[in-house]
């Protein structure tokens, strides 16, 4: 998984942290992160341009721009909070399965399956994913924590070792590789299932 954030990542994601100081902060934060998500499950990608994003959100450009630098912080931090809503879902309920690998093939699934009824959705997330670099260290740490917690609920595990993490991380890697097959067809729905599945039974050996 990508590194820890930088000192300069930290501050450029401690301005995009205020918003916690009042709800409505909390609000225009929601505003611009739902607009980031319409434009892109229309469009894609490409159709993710700040000033559209300002536009729709009702938020000033610079206003934007404090909040997020660019389109690869605004697609990945819609990309974590689509996994924050994800594994709430997973704490509120059991999960299927009666061993560690079933559970968390079930919440592979589960996830996959959401985003792959969103294409142009997905396509944008994951390709911003890919791209971050240091600079959206922060909202990259963000999406890899929360795969972490999902990962180590389907299988049971309260605290996990180094040992655990990086296995997951591989995972991760082998999970966001795989869409990224998937939105350039290179891959079927399929194949991402089976690549998962060979993926996990080769990682846990029991």
């Amino acid at each position: 998984m990508p590194p820890k954030a930088t000192a300069k990542a930290a501050t450029i994601s401690g301005l995009r942290g205020e918003e916690t100081d009042s709800a409505a902060q909390r609000d225009r934060r929601k505003r611009i992160l739902d607009a980031t998500l319409a434009l892109a499950s229309k469009g894609g990608y490409d159709a993710v341009q700040m000033r559209a994003v300002a536009e729709k959100a009702d938020v000033a450009l610079g206003t934007l721009y404090r909040y997020f630098p660019s389109k690869i912080h605004l697609l990945v931090a819609g990309l974590a909070r689509e996994f924050q809503r994800s594994h709430e879902k997973v704490e509120r309920t059991a999960i299927p399965g009666d061993t560690p690998k079933q559970r968390l093939m079930f919440v592979l699934g589960r996830n996959t399956l959401m985003m792959q009824r969103d294409p142009h959705l997905t396509e944008a997330m994951v390709r911003a994913f890919m791209f971050a670099d240091t600079t959206a260290a922060a909202e990259v740490q963000t999406v890899g924590e929360t795969m972490e917690k999902m990962f180590a609920k389907a299988m049971g595990i309260e605290t996990p070792t180094e040992h655990d993490r990086a296995i997951f991380h591989l995972i991760a890697d082998v999970w966001m590789a795989n869409l990224v097959a998937w939105v350039t067809r290179r891959a079927s729905a399929a194949d991402v299932q089976n690549r998962l599945e060979l993926s996990v039974d080769l990682l846990l050996v029991s």
